[in-house]
């Protein structure tokens, strides 16, 4: 919380809201009066456009949440730069309480302001009702926005700080200090405050937003999010955490965090998953499939090898066709104008000889954001098993260096479109399900981007490779690439030659397969949870989980989806790999109490200076990790500690 003369910056900012200083009064002794800003509709939407301005900017490369964990890794050169990269920068173990890293207690370091944000929801909240040019419905649908809004802040308040601070009334200059200096409050009644405001919120909201307004909460939206706020409510993280917080305590010798486990509340997880999908349905959302005419160079493959390729295309483009119905929530935030998303940074350049695009340009194709080398061994195989599971698959071998089959090879017809005819890669690269070529961007594989299909190598001075002659800091640093979140169409040289596509909060497939975990953690393994994983893994093209699980000639650890515990892992890893690059791996990880595990390993990745394949395909650390408890609660920084004498400072900081 801030100090009193705070309130009056804040109430300023607010002021400040509209820029049209017509709707403004001038009161004798000069001061505005905060009521005004609400006169019109116009102005009250640019209020609410002010609240929805506090959302993350995770499209953003520099300040997105999404490069936590394991998956991405960026530009070298740039780790010792303060101000890049910064989400990384906490995996690297340099998070600390002089300046935390996408802190959104008070808004440091690359982190919105939330507290400022939920004021601003109050702020919006006690004066909407002196607008004269809104009916009632209006205003009743902009305030439950808002109320979501502030409980969503909340959320992602607890989701980073465990404990926060509930104000109690709005700051303002008359404030007293027991007003604005403040304690936190425990974890499970901060769960009670966010539930208890989305509820309150929800009956209100239309069901379903418009065309004119996507992106804006509806209550499609807001039932799924309140379904994953339930999930990380019943998670280990939040729910019996005696191993990591059992000793930490309020001022009064109380756990700020439950300290025995509630079974139950994953029946309440359950129930809102359950309430969330049905609404989902009904109102036309499923998982995504494409259903337009492939591109032009892909056509031949369509003909060749059908099947495989609508799963690759389905698999392609569920993230960046705009607005497809799988969508449940996405940040419609967009900065059309400049560069820096991943969809900019994690594109790779067009190289010459292809299409008329802007050949070998950086302006909205960094190409430097990789993926990790953990990331390629990640995905399963083709039979729908980690890869050191799958009896089948030659993971001894993994490394060695093949060539695929010839185009007029009848062998190669199931690669037709997903791997180059003819050409050198490694076993690794072979015999891996549809999403592993449909999100990476690999060696003797295909980049679909800048309106064409472009054969990468990676090797350096190749296709997607290092180029020293064109930049000696833009490259792929693992020489693995993502795609993922690049649109095929989306070229170089100007804003007006990209795709723009809102960067997913939560979609269809996520609340399908927390419904299989709730299930599993609530019930144990049942046909029902494998039909939940069941529908992702079908359109993901590989088999159902109970056939190759318990398969003795595929599974090596046979049978281990009939065990809650081999079962938990399992949904994990289809998350892990479904969500992939779309930050929700990390807060999988989190709230299950395995991320001081997962990512205190160093990231690898092949000697991306090697120009043939025998000098490329080396593995190499590229950057060293370190995650620790300390590290899974953000610490409250020290100038907000100085302020608010009431605060408890998170442990280990």
């Amino acid at each position: 919380m801030k100090m009193r003369k705070t309130a009056y910056i804040i109430l300023a900012s607010i002021l400040m809201l509209c820029s049209c200083s017509k709707y403004l009064d001038v009161v004798p002794d000069n001061t505005l009066k905060l009521e005004d800003l609400f006169n019109l509709k116009i102005d009250a939407y640019n209020a609410l456009a002010k609240v929805y301005s506090y959302l993350p900017n995770d499209d953003k490369t520099h300040v997105t949440s999404w490069t936590l964990g394991d998956e991405w890794v960026g530009r070298l050169d740039l780790n010792n730069n303060n101000g890049d990269l910064r989400a990384m920068r906490i995996m690297r173990g340099l998070q600390s309480q002089t300046s935390p890293q996408l802190g959104l207690w008070s808004g440091t370091e690359g982190g919105k302001p939330l507290y400022e944000g939920m004021r601003q929801a109050d702020v919006f909240l006690m004066n909407i009702d002196n607008v004269r040019d809104m009916s009632d419905g209006e205003k009743a649908d902009w305030k439950a926005q808002v109320k979501f809004l502030k409980a969503y802040y909340a959320f992602l308040l607890v989701q980073r700080y465990g404990p926060i601070v509930i104000p109690k009334t709005m700051a303002s200059p008359e404030s007293t200090k027991e007003e604005l200096f403040l304690p936190r409050t425990k974890v499970e009644d901060c769960f009670t405050f966010i539930l208890d405001l989305m509820n309150e919120a929800i009956p209100n909201l239309v069901e379903r937003a418009t065309s004119n307004n996507l992106g804006q909460v509806d209550q499609v939206a807001a039932k799924a999010i309140k379904a994953r706020v339930l999930v990380f409510r019943a998670s280990p993280f939040f729910n019996g955490n005696q191993e990591y917080f059992g000793d930490f305590m309020d001022k009064d010798g109380q756990p700020f965090f439950p300290i025995q486990e509630n079974r139950e509340k994953w029946k309440e997880a359950l129930d809102a998953l359950n309430e969330s999908i049905a609404l989902c349905e009904t109102n036309g959302l499923r998982l995504y499939h494409y259903e337009r005419e492939p591109y032009i160079y892909d056509r031949p493959a369509f003909e060749a090898n059908n099947q495989r390729m609508k799963t690759l295309y389905d698999l392609r483009m569920v993230v960046v066709d705009p607005w497809n119905n799988e969508l449940v929530w996405g940040n419609s935030n967009l900065d059309y104008y400049n560069s820096g998303e991943l969809a900019h940074s994690s594109n790779i350049r067009l190289p010459e000889g292809y299409g008329d695009g802007v050949v070998n340009s950086s302006s909205f194709s960094w190409q430097w954001m990789a993926a990790t080398y953990k990331m390629a061994e990640k995905y399963y195989t083709e039979n729908g098993l980690p890869i050191e599971e799958d009896l089948s698959y030659d993971a001894v071998n993994k490394h060695e260096i093949i060539r695929t089959p010839g185009l007029l090879d009848p062998s190669y017809t199931p690669w037709n479109g997903y791997m180059q005819p003819g050409a050198e890669t490694i076993k690794l690269y072979m015999n891996r399900e549809p999403r592993f070529y449909a999100n990476l961007g690999i060696t003797a594989g295909y980049w679909r981007a800048h309106a064409v299909r472009i054969n990468t190598m990676m090797f350096g001075n190749s296709h997607g490779g290092y180029n020293s002659s064109q930049h000696t800091t833009d490259f792929m640093a693992t020489g693995i690439g993502t795609q993922k979140l690049v649109h095929p169409e989306s070229q170089s040289g100007a804003w007006q030659r990209t795709i723009k596509f809102p960067y997913p909060i939560i979609r269809m497939a996520d609340l399908y397969l927390m419904k299989a975990e709730a299930l599993n953690e609530y019930s144990g393994p049942s046909q029902q949870v494998y039909q939940e994983i069941n529908k992702v893994r079908q359109r993901a093209g590989i088999p159902n989980i109970e056939t190759v699980w318990a398969d003795g000639s595929l599974a090596r650890s046979v049978n281990k989806h009939t065990t809650k515990e081999g079962l938990r892992d399992i949904i994990l890893q289809e998350r892990s790999i479904e969500f992939a690059f779309e930050g929700i791996h990390f807060w999988d990880m989190w709230r299950h109490k395995r991320a001081t595990s997962a990512f205190s390993a160093p990231v690898w990745g092949w000697t991306h200076t090697g120009t043939t394949a025998s000098t490329f395909f080396v593995l190499e650390v590229k950057q060293e990790r370190r995650f620790t408890i300390t590290d899974c609660l953000w610490p409250i920084s020290l100038n907000e500690m100085n302020t608010n004498g009431q605060l408890v400072q998170n442990p280990g900081w």
